[in-house]
């Protein structure tokens, strides 16, 4: 028998099992080499991505600060709420029904139940959001749901994460003044201005969790710090009433925009400030940011963003520079031709007359621009200048809003021969509604020029009165006032507008719009500034009113509302009518001039 046969029998066993041998080596050498690799060079890597796995960093958001009125009345507040978020790979390992779970959440989330189970069932994702900015109330049910009647409250896969939403109690009111908050913070208005104040200082919150994603340990590493409150100067009664007589102004004459300030002019604290058309804050549409049918944009704050010529209501400071400076008195008579004509264009009054003689006070209760030119020339270019720019016109009044405009203010240096001609009765000088209502509140507050002020405390702390600075004395202001009062007499511009047993005084303005180099033929900003009463005034009140339709006048368009504005004003801040004997002539009959 041949024993080659088992000999190449046992060769071959010996080399399979030396095969063998050396793969189970190389394996094992890999195997060495790759525990090394991973406990070595991706050590910290693999360490991080474990972590991660296991716990999870979030940001506690800080309450944002409230803003109030005066009284404490809200016009935005934080309210509590959850992001939802959702681990698909967790709900298609535990449940085998997984519709069953977006049942029970669509509801909850306001998503059809097709949307909710394509979005916790989604493929090759990790992390999804379900819905940000749930009410607490809400994300407290959905963390306790159950998806049978046996099983433990939780879903499996889902949990919440700490969030705020900002609301607007009071809709559309003082809406352009708040602002709203977008992504990134405080986006316009209030909001914007003060965003750091408001916003206070994220925390982080650090979550531990199981294998099925429940929490184990929760530590904040980080303290959250809730952001400041900031209370207005705003009486939210008067400022529902101005928004409801704004848009009434919108209804009836359809302007472009329109704007109403109140203030308090012994302090210069601005008690309501509204603009039309109106933005509802919790729904802000993209439309808002652009003119939409000849208005202007909704979110525009047309207090401080609208530049315009103030017209006849800048009369006040040709007459009170030239009484300051000594060249004319209340009863000053100055004789006014028909028309003026300089270089062929030809300066005349709203109403056609002849020549006639007319005092100072006269000037002002009759709107003449004539009347305002020649005082304007006994001042000179550079007195009038001079005191144009004293007013406070030119530069921002530092109201704490965002985007206030500085208005266009010519230099003396740069009059043309024609500057002299115009700029006198308000024509040619671009100005803010809220540089108005400045200019008027020195008048009312015995001739101190102060900045307008929005903020009453921050924080709790109240802040200071501003000093301010005098600008005319206090007998001038006391004669501007006292001339006012005959505008709303039946010799004055805005007859309609007088409360009978108020004193009351006030100035209207007319003026055409600026248009590719000259005068539109058919668009007026139409205005009235006045204030109550008269002899010490608590209120001022302007309204400015942008391309109104079927009138034009702001004795007709504009003073109407300030009356209304009034009327309702005086007895809710107690106001009283003035005393019979010491009341004058004009509050007891206002056809008196």
């Amino acid at each position: 028998m041949s024993t080659s046969a088992p000999r190449r029998t046992i060769d071959t066993i010996d080399r399979r099992v030396g095969l063998m041998f050396g793969v189970f080596l190389v394996l094992l050498c890999i195997a060495v080499l790759r525990a090394g690799y991973l406990g070595t060079i991706r050590a910290g890597a693999l360490r991080q991505a474990a972590t991660s796995e296991q716990v999870q960093n979030v940001v506690v958001p800080a309450p944002r600060g409230e803003i109030t009125d005066r009284n404490g009345v809200v016009y935005a507040i934080s309210e509590p709420s959850d992001s939802i978020y959702v681990d698909p790979y967790l709900i298609n390992k535990t449940y085998p029904h997984p519709a069953i779970v977006a049942a029970k959440l669509a509801p909850l989330l306001g998503l059809t139940e097709s949307r909710t189970l394509s979005l916790i069932t989604k493929p090759g994702t990790g992390y999804v959001e379900l819905a940000p900015e749930v009410p607490a109330a809400t994300a407290t049910r959905i963390m306790q749901l159950q998806v049978t009647p046996t099983a433990a409250p939780g879903v499996n896969g889902i949990w919440d994460v700490p969030a705020e939403r900002r609301a607007y109690p009071r809709g559309s009111e003082l809406a352009q003044v708040i602002g709203w908050v977008g992504a990134r913070g405080g986006a316009d208005g209030l909001e914007y201005e003060f965003n750091r104040i408001l916003s206070g200082t994220n925390g982080r919150r650090r979550t531990v969790i199981d294998a099925q994603g429940k929490p184990i340990s929760v530590v904040n590493p980080k303290a959250m710090v809730p952001g400041q409150n900031i209370r207005l100067t705003i009486s939210a009664p008067l400022q529902a009433e101005v928004e409801q007589v704004l848009a009434g102004v919108g209804a009836q004459y359809q302007p472009a925009g329109a704007t109403a300030i109140v203030t308090d002019p012994q302090t210069d604290q601005i008690l309501a400030l509204a603009n039309w058309p109106s933005l509802n804050l919790d729904r802000i549409p993209a439309s808002a940011m652009l003119p939409v049918g000849g208005h202007v944009p909704a979110s525009e704050d047309q207090a401080v963003d609208l530049s315009y010529e103030p017209g006849s209501t800048f009369k006040v400071v040709t007459v009170g520079g030239a009484l300051e400076d000594g060249l004319v008195t209340p009863g000053t008579i100055i004789p006014i031709p028909a028309y003026l004509d300089i270089y062929g264009y030809k300066i005349s009054d709203a109403e056609v007359h002849g020549a006639e003689n007319l005092s100072v006070a006269q000037i002002l209760q009759q709107s003449s621009n004539i009347g305002a030119v020649l005082i304007g020339q006994r001042l000179g270019a550079n007195r009038f200048g001079a005191w144009v720019n004293r007013f406070g016109f030119g530069r921002p009044t530092g109201v704490a809003l965002p985007g206030e405009q500085r208005g266009l203010i010519t230099p003396p240096a740069n009059y043309s021969g024609v500057s002299m001609y115009n700029l006198p009765f308000g024509q040619g000088e671009d100005v803010t509604p809220m540089q108005m209502v400045q200019a008027y509140d020195a008048i009312a507050d015995g001739g101190v020029l102060r900045t307008p002020q929005l903020i009453a405390a921050i924080g709790g702390r109240a802040q200071p009165v501003p000093r301010g600075r005098r600008i005319i004395s206090a007998s001038v202001a006391y004669d501007l006032r006292s001339m006012l009062r005959g505008v709303l007499t039946d010799q004055g511009t805005a007859s309609g507008a007088a409360i009978p047993g108020y004193d009351m005084a006030g100035k209207t303005g007319t003026a055409q719009v600026a248009d590719k180099g000259g005068y539109s033929s058919n668009r007026y900003i139409a205005s009235f500034i006045g204030m109550v009463p008269a002899g010490r005034p608590k209120l001022v009140v302007a309204v400015v009113v942008n391309d109104p339709k079927g009138a034009i006048y702001g004795g007709s368009v504009a003073a109407p509302a300030f009356q209304k504005i009034v009327g309702w004003a005086v007895p809710h801040f107690g106001i009283n009518p003035c005393p019979p004997r010491s009341c004058p002539p004009s509050a007891l009959h206002p056809t008196m001039p």
